[in-house]
């Protein structure tokens, strides 16, 4: 029975053998008094075994140690949270007075372009466009611009936004259109700009799937039939998929992306309010969201929801993880709500209106749905307060250097709700393993003209990567499309 408790019990053991062996030590001693050997004998044997169990027992401690130690290393491993999983640290609800601000266009001085870092160069592909929204790539290399623009406000438009909205031009006639762009040669010079599409309703995300192109209006998706190396469309356009129009300043834009293996489209509808104090949104499920649906328009679900205003959306190289960036809510002051970035989880739900970040429960909607603010998703990245994060495409080219392979670009349509401008850039976020692996860059800078007066050159949208691994910028604001090419680590950055 010793033997087997020794055997499984070892916290203990050296006290438990000593004492057994003491008691033995003194029978055997008064027994046989006079007789030094023997003690000397029992003595050193009791030394030998008092070593032994000691050494088994810091044995068994370290090995349970080391079991306690990784078991708490797994179990931390499980229970730490995802790079998602902690939102970033926000002032408080109307922490500033909410600014409206909103830019003055004054247009691209002759021979003048956005600046480039070191070693990138900047250049026009495509000018005397009006209003180039978005931007698609065809396999044969040509490029499709969507010009369009915000043609009226709803009625869920504060007074004074709407007044500024007017006075600082940024609303008007819309082109509704799709322009095709063709460089045959890869000279970097387009041969072709002309008409590809018209007569269409505020388009904006395309998509090429088979034989059919993809146009997402801002009232529904429709699809035409298309043959490579065609340079018009007049044929009818068949419409797959009813969409919620208009929206909340200038959320009637709709994206679509088709799935990896092209079985699915996902569809981007934004928010018809700020955060639906009006009650609008509410009625309408399809807002605020992503959609899900099959190519022929049917099987249409909500893939996620709480998305105020999702626009890129693009898929990270390697993997079938969707990615989006999203315009977070206005009026609670300077550095709230940020823009983000990030993956789109089916069935998730990403706060708005309730709360942002997480638990971060809006004010203007306390107590409306603690359920729904309970379940809310953190976004993987934070991108900044007002931002107006709009274009997003994943690099899956070469031409740029090793570090840009795998990570994403972000066009920044800029600020209108903030005392101070931001935005009006396109930032770069690193990836590694399908996930950001830092903090946002600045790539293409340079669009502010004069801060002061409130002027801009104009505002980079849509973003697009050549078969050359040059980057295609929508510039809606200056009515050009940039170009930007690496040129190697030893030329000066474009101005």
């Amino acid at each position: 029975m010793t033997q087997t408790r020794h055997s499984y019990t070892v916290m203990g053991a050296t006290s438990h053998i000593g004492k057994v062996i003491t008691e033995l030590l003194l029978q055997i001693g008064n027994q046989v008094r006079g007789i030094g050997l023997l003690a000397l004998s029992l003595t050193a044997a009791l030394a030998f075994l008092l070593g032994c169990a000691r050494a088994a027992e810091k044995e068994a401690s370290t090995q349970a140690s080391d079991t306690t130690t990784i078991e708490a290393r797994v179990a931390a491993r499980d229970s730490a949270p995802s790079p998602s999983a902690k939102p970033p640290a926000f002032p408080p609800p109307f922490h500033t007075e909410s600014a409206t601000r909103f830019p003055k266009i004054i247009g691209w001085p002759e021979g003048k372009t956005p600046a480039a870092l070191a070693g990138f160069q900047v250049s026009v592909y495509a000018d005397g466009l009006v209003h180039p929204r978005w931007l698609y790539v065809l396999p044969n290399g040509d490029v499709l611009v969507a010009e369009s623009n915000t043609e009226k406000l709803g009625g869920e438009m504060p007074e004074p936004v709407r007044k500024a909205i007017e006075d600082a031009g940024l609303m008007g006639p819309s082109a509704n259109r799709i322009t095709l762009v063709r460089d045959a040669n890869g000279d970097g010079k387009p041969e072709v700009h002309e008409t590809f599409l018209a007569g269409l309703n505020q388009p904006f995300g395309m998509l090429l799937l088979g034989d059919w192109l993809y146009v997402a209006n801002t009232d529904a998706l429709v699809r035409f039939p298309y043959r490579e190396g065609q340079t018009k469309i007049t044929v009818k356009g068949e419409k797959v998929l009813d969409l919620p129009a208009g929206g909340y300043n200038n959320h009637w834009t709709r994206n679509v992306v088709a799935s990896p293996d092209g079985s699915k489209l996902y569809v981007s509808v934004g928010s018809q309010t700020n955060v639906d104090e009006e009650g609008l949104d509410a009625k309408e499920p399809r807002r605020a969201a992503i959609l899900e649906v099959d190519p022929d328009g049917s099987d249409m679900r909500i893939f996620a929801s709480g998305l105020r205003n999702p626009n890129g959306m693009d898929w990270a190289p390697g993997t079938r993880m969707l990615w989006t960036v999203v315009n977070e809510r206005d009026k609670l002051g300077d550095d709230l709500v940020p823009d983000y970035l990030t993956s789109v989880r089916e069935g998730a739900f990403y706060g708005w209106p309730y709360s942002y970040f997480g638990q971060n429960e809006d004010p203007r909607k306390k107590g409306e749905r603690p359920d729904l603010v309970a379940k809310a998703v953190v976004p993987d990245l934070a991108i900044g307060a007002h931002t107006a994060s709009l274009g997003l495409t994943f690099y899956d080219a070469s031409a740029f250097p090793q570090r840009y392979r795998g990570g994403t670009f972000i066009g920044q349509h800029g600020s209108w709700n903030r005392s101070r401008f931001t935005g009006y850039k396109v930032i770069f976020v690193p990836f590694q393993a399908g996930r950001p692996s830092g903090p946002p860059e600045d790539f293409l800078t340079g669009f502010i003209a004069d801060e002061a007066k409130s002027e801009v050159y104009g505002r980079p949208v849509g973003l697009a990567v050549l078969p050359d691994g040059s980057l295609l910028v929508a510039d809606d604001g200056g009515n050009v499309v940039w170009r930007v090419t690496y040129a190697g680590s030893g030329t000066t950055a474009s101005r």
